[in-house]
């Protein structure tokens, strides 16, 4: 079992190297994730955007280019399908957003002719290393889906269970997040929550344990579910925080980023291949983790 960032890096050298493509890959932080990722040994990187603003960067940054394949693409749309044809023509094993919008690349991925859609939802899952926390919490779904209805949140818990069953947990923690564990018709979260953690027989058959609706604290604080007699059996230790709407997500994200001093990776999931999705402010360490999370999933393919 993966318990922290530096264990998933030993993890992903430990496999084959995945062949990545970056689309618009014309960015700083994104080639310094790359080429730390190629240096490792994590990745064989194929690069399409503008050839010359790469050359450029990574002379810049003191790489050499050797080793790199490099496709000359100056439309930030067309780099985005060339590089979702590589990986659906087994090119490439799995796929990342360089400096382009996140709706481009996805119209690409989703594309009827050429793209990676499947039958399942398209999720965000964000993992993070929280230095208060013993474990890695992975967080679902602050990036993609709004406002899911139940049908939704059990596609995008799913999604999440695949992550963490690619880094190697056996049993699994799920918190469906809500303001509180009392049910409540009036607010939809509550009621969604405790429908996702009665459908035992699905998750048990995959070793999961869901609770919910759970409040954040008991979700994670095994110390606030003695105080408030929280028996739930995953109460205190959860892995995935599955969150009600967006910004619940979104908010949540951040806050562990710029408040928690926490690490983070973030992937999407649901398409037949991950791919590595971070904002374009995230550091180049975080684009780093994102690319190493995304080579393990695509190698337990």
């Amino acid at each position: 079992m993966i318990r922290n960032f530096d264990e998933l890096i030993l993890k992903a050298k430990s496999q084959k190297k995945m062949r990545l493509v970056v689309a618009a890959a014309q960015d700083e932080d994104v080639l310094k994730a790359v080429n730390e990722a190629k240096l490792i040994g994590l990745i064989d990187p194929i690069l399409i955007g503008d050839e010359e603003k790469i050359i450029q960067i990574l002379t810049e940054l003191g790489v050499s280019i050797k080793g790199y394949h490099i496709i000359n693409e100056l439309d930030l749309i067309e780099s985005a399908r060339k590089a979702v044809e590589l990986v659906s023509t087994n090119k490439a094993e799995f796929l990342m957003k360089g400096i382009l919008q996140t709706a481009d690349i996805m119209r690409a991925v989703l594309d009827k002719e050429i793209g990676l859609r499947t039958n399942n939802l398209i999720s965000h899952v964000m993992v993070y290393q929280v230095p208060s926390y013993d474990k890695l919490m992975f967080l679902t779904d602050g990036g993609m889906n709004v406002a899911p209805d139940l049908n939704q949140k059990v596609q995008i818990l799913e999604n999440a269970i695949e992550v963490t069953k690619a880094i190697g947990l056996d049993k699994i923690y799920v918190s469906c997040l809500a303001g509180a564990e009392i049910v409540n018709p009036k607010i939809p979260a509550t009621v969604d929550a405790k429908a996702i953690s009665e459908m035992k027989e699905k998750w048990q058959s995959i070793n999961v344990v869901v609770d919910g609706p759970v409040a954040l604290d008991l979700a994670i604080s095994i110390e606030a579910c003695q105080h408030k007699g929280y028996k739930g059996e995953g109460g205190g230790k959860a892995d995935i925080l599955l969150v009600p709407y967006y910004e619940v997500g979104n908010a949540l994200g951040k806050s562990l980023t710029y408040f928690a001093n926490a690490k983070s990776a973030g992937i999407i999931m649901g398409a037949k291949v991950p791919i590595v999705l971070v904002s374009r402010s995230d550091s180049s360490e975080s684009k780093l983790l994102s690319i190493a999370l995304g080579s393990v999933i695509a190698g337990n393919k």
